[in-house]
């Protein structure tokens, strides 16, 4: 495993999705201990980790990316590749195969997901492209000494199994393009960590999601062992139908589920829009989305050597700026 090198005394403070919340990252840095020291943020003994989705949705996505890049610049944090950076990525980046277009096909539905970051960045447009630069660079996951992170989840067989062919947990270029194969080890590790898992909901059912786009599977658990229902396994905020919830895991999917021990380092994701009061989601797996950009929290966890997890790490701010689902503020 490729882990990541640092002082072991070193304090780390995790932060979950900011989606351009600027107002609410800086607040948190701030109550963190980090102070604003030559157009950067930084902290004499701790460093910050993002776990990705710094882009879209929020309304100073501009301002979160140039704050998040001048730190992890100059060594005051680490970033980790999201979903929404890599849909950003794919929507700029033209096939290597004649007449495929770019990466992400340019319809309305995919333009709409990434919209907020285009419109901020329409009079930037250097500025954007040199961002995805960026973005092609970044870790889909890091292992530190003792935890680790990923924007959505983990899967250390496939991690190993990426790391024989590339040694590194970066992407780049080639890894990009040879993502588009559906049956490549590259896609299979980009999509589980960047998207985690999902099942495919039975009888060709659908779910409205609350951001108003139609979807026919779900976002899944991946720390359950023996799981017996569709209900036990799903982790998102959209429910599902109420004939399917109660009934029992075919045993296909079942199979197809990942699952982390709770022997494994402790772990931390954002990625799912939890709700409520931070908590952890099993003994050694911390999820740090608590939907800010949706006017709900803005969580870090701070991590200050090995042990447990526990409750009273987390640290968060409100986010008082509020959006609809489709991404309108609501005063």
């Amino acid at each position: 495993m490729v882990a990541v090198v640092e002082k072991a005394s070193m304090g780390y403070d995790i932060i979950g999705d900011v989606h351009g919340c600027y107002d609410a990252l800086t607040e948190l840095l701030e109550k963190l201990g980090y102070r604003f020291q030559q157009g950067s943020y930084r902290h004499p003994q701790r460093k910050a980790v993002f776990l990705g989705d710094l882009v879209d949705r929020g309304p100073k996505i501009r301002e979160t990316l140039q704050l998040v890049y001048k730190m992890v610049s100059r060594g005051d944090a680490w970033v980790v590749l999201g979903n929404h950076e890599l849909n950003v990525i794919k929507f700029h980046t033209e096939s290597r195969e004649s007449g495929k277009g770019y990466l992400r096909e340019r319809n309305q539905r995919h333009a709409s997901q990434i919209k907020e970051t285009l419109d901020q960045f329409a009079d930037y447009q250097d500025e954007l492209a040199y961002f995805i630069d960026w973005f092609k660079t970044l870790p889909l996951f890091l292992s530190f000494n003792d935890f680790r992170v990923a924007h959505a989840c983990w899967d250390q067989p496939l991690i190993e199994e990426y790391l024989g062919q590339y040694q590194s947990p970066q992407i780049n270029e080639d890894v990009l393009h040879r993502s588009m194969d559906l049956s490549s080890t590259e896609f299979r590790l980009v999509n589980r960590l960047t998207r985690g898992t999902s099942m495919l909901l039975p009888d060709n059912a659908s779910i409205q999601g609350s951001d108003g786009l139609q979807r026919r599977n779900f976002r899944t658990k991946f720390w359950l062992k023996n799981p017996g229902t569709y209900g036990e396994v799903i982790f998102q905020p959209d429910p599902l139908p109420h004939r399917i919830h109660d009934r029992r895991l075919s045993d296909e999917d079942r199979q197809r589920l990942v699952y982390y021990s709770e022997s494994e380092p402790p772990l931390f994701v954002g990625h799912y829009w939890r709700q409520g009061t931070p908590d952890l989601i099993s003994q050694n797996i911390a999820c740090l989305d608590y939907s800010a950009v949706y006017g709900g929290k803005l969580v870090a966890y701070q991590m200050n050597g090995p042990g447990q997890l526990a409750v009273e790490n987390f640290v968060h701010v409100e986010q008082h700026s509020k959006l609809d689902n489709k991404g309108n503020l609501i005063e």
